[in-house]
């Protein structure tokens, strides 16, 4: 790098540099009445100063604040849209997203599907989008922060006449006594400056670390934030899943590997108006046609698979725990916690049927079958000789366009077509069944009518597991702390040198809030002959 000798004390200053590191003389010589730029005392920024190769053009890209504002802004747009709609993980597992997605929302959900917005969380662009928020952040914070650790931890007492009279507020006293230079320094030291002193050069600082706050801790929070953001796409990481468990039932515990399952002994289902106490509701309850749900908790136990890793081996369980499941209070196993979230009740279990004549009044029953509505069987035989054949089963019965459809797996309004063999049907009978349907096919002899049936309740279990919120929280804590330490406190600097001739000279900087600084200067200079610095910026314009 070509570096630009300072004429005044000999020090070599890399390319870019404004101020003499050394003496603090400005290096601009065509620029003797403007006012320096003390963002980084004069240092000089990488991205500025080099662009050359493919690395500093990559560099010179990713530390461009421009280009950080628009990845962000970016970002929140296609984030916002990925709100409009449920995200994939959200829909039934059984339909098929396009579809549903254009039956559900017409043509703006096509768009929504085609565009790949159902899945935008999860997607590689917009990971690598956060990546590059987070790339960009990581090179601006070292563009910036090294300039400005080298500047603040040069901090030189004497600094060249012209460094102080190129300040945005400076004075120059002429008339003034040892008292109140004194008087002077210890106002400084009661407002918490701190005094250095070299030759009779003083500088007086306070708020130094808080040039580290808004832009270097910020960015440190942030890209621990976006960190734990990306490791939710880490599986032993982040767990959201929804597991539906029947009273009964025991089923496998997502993300556990088939190691941890979990039955439903008992779903309890209150609701407000059951009690005496809940008579103070009386007249808000009136006002609800349904009934409101007041609690709901599922009686569960869980399970540990002990049997051998082996193929096709039925597993082996052992106890591990039992406990409530409830909204709010989850059941934890294995670092997995079950959260009480939803609920199905009265679902069908079973239904019960029978086969008779269709011209037969009394409808005796020439066979009886029940139907299980989780593991139907395909056939069912009898020792008459008739046979009756499940040809299709649907958990979820719906007519679409004419043709039956399921709209998920689970049993809420099953429909059947069942084929009836028999010792005197030449070829079979076909009839369909669903709640309040039953549609022989052609001239049937032989008809299925419904008996009976049984009903469950379902519970809804959240299975979460969250090893990112630690990381998130961090993150968090120390954007808030570099937002704390960049509003409240500001770095003040005040120099004082002997300028000859009985003056002295007075310069004072800040990073902000200079009028805060002019009216703290007020305070310092009282009970002293030293008049108010004055505003260089302004004075110029005049």
């Amino acid at each position: 790098m070509n570096t630009k000798t300072c004429s005044t004390c000999g020090h070599p200053n890399k390319e870019g540099t404004t101020i003499c590191e050394k003496c603090g003389k400005p290096l601009d010589n065509d620029h003797k009445n403007k006012l320096l730029n003390m963002r980084y005392d004069g240092s000089a920024i990488r991205s500025k100063t080099k662009n050359r190769s493919i690395v500093d053009k990559t560099w010179n890209f990713f530390s461009s604040v421009k280009i950080g504002v628009t990845l962000i802004t970016i970002a929140l747009v296609v984030s916002a849209l990925g709100t409009i709609y449920p995200q994939k993980m959200y829909i039934p597992t059984t339909v098929n997203p396009a579809e549903h997605y254009r039956d559900q929302y017409g043509i703006t959900g096509q768009i929504y599907y085609q565009l790949g917005l159902h899945e935008l969380y999860s997607s590689w662009w917009y990971m690598i989008l956060i990546a590059m928020i987070g790339i960009s952040i990581f090179i601006v914070s070292i563009d910036r922060g090294v300039p400005l650790y080298r500047a603040l931890k040069n901090q030189a007492i004497k600094r060249h006449p012209n460094f102080l009279k190129r300040q945005k507020l400076f004075s120059e006293i002429h008339d003034y006594s040892a008292d109140d230079k004194d008087r002077f320094i210890k106002n400084l030291k009661k407002h918490r400056y701190k005094i250095s002193e070299q030759d009779g050069h003083i500088l007086a600082e306070k708020g130094r670390f808080s040039r580290w706050g808004g832009p270097y801790i910020n960015h440190v929070g942030l890209i621990i934030f976006l960190l734990g953001t990306l490791f939710r796409f880490v599986p032993f990481m982040y767990v959201d899943e929804y597991l539906w468990v029947r009273e009964g039932e025991t089923a496998v515990i997502p993300s556990t590997n088939q190691e941890f399952y979990v039955k439903s002994e008992e779903f309890i289902f209150e609701t407000y108006g059951e009690d005496k106490e809940d008579a103070i509701f009386e007249k808000a309850l009136q006002n609800n046609n349904a009934p409101v749900p007041k609690h709901f908790e599922t009686k569960a136990v869980i399970y540990r698979d002990v049997s051998e890793d082996v193929i096709g081996a039925e597993p082996k369980l052992e106890e591990v725990k039992r406990g409530g499941i409830i909204v709010n209070e989850p059941l934890k196993v294995n670092g997995l916690a079950l959260y009480q979230d939803g609920y199905q009740l009265n679902e069908f279990k079973s239904m019960s049927f029978k086969l008779h004549m269709a011209s037969d009044q009394q409808e005796e029953a020439i066979a009886e079958f029940t139907v299980d509505l989780t593991e139907p069987n395909s056939e069912y035989q009898f020792d008459n000789g008739y046979r009756i054949e499940l040809g299709k089963y649907y958990p979820d019965y719906e007519l679409n366009d004419g043709q039956p459809s399921s709209v998920s797996n689970y049993p809420r309004n099953p429909g059947f077509v069942f084929f009836v063999y028999g010792p005197d049907i030449e070829d079979r009978e076909a009839s369909f069944l669903a709640i309040g349907q039953n549609i022989p096919s052609g001239n049937n002899q032989y008809k299925i009518g419904l008996t009976d049936f049984s009903v469950r309740d379902v519970s809804g279990l959240t299975v979460r597991k969250d090893l990112t919120l630690p990381i998130l929280g961090i993150g968090a804590f120390i954007f808030m702390i570099g937002v704390i330490q960049g509003m409240y406190w500001q770095h003040r600097r005040i120099w004082i040198h002997p300028g000859g001739d009985g003056k002295l000279l007075i310069a004072c900087h800040t990073n902000k809030n200079w009028f805060g600084l002019s009216k703290e200067f007020e305070k310092v200079i009282d009970g002293t002959s030293f008049s108010m610095v004055e505003d260089q910026e302004r004075k110029n314009d005049l």
